[in-house]
């Protein structure tokens, strides 16, 4: 069975009522409608995001790249 409907206020409304009882298992696939146009913007690399604070650290230890896990949880030094 195949139902139609929209979102209100972040709801399910179905267009035609149907009664289900509590419990029903339903599967929900979201379609864009055809009169609508795709959205053609893609989003910002992840490389463009974080650029303007790439390299900015400073007074890093050396080794942190190795030794991540002694920095951030105790662990044994890796070297």
């Amino acid at each position: 069975m195949t139902l139609n409907g929209h979102i209100e206020n972040g709801h399910v409304v179905l267009d035609t009522p149907v009664h289900l009882p509590n419990g029903t298992k339903v599967t929900v696939s979201l379609q864009s409608e055809s009169n609508q146009s795709e959205s053609t913007t893609e989003l910002p690399s992840l490389y463009d995001r974080l650029k303007s604070v790439a390299g900015k650290a400073e007074g890093l230890p050396a080794d942190l790249a190795i030794n991540h896990d002694h920095y951030l949880h105790g662990q044994s030094k890796r070297q």
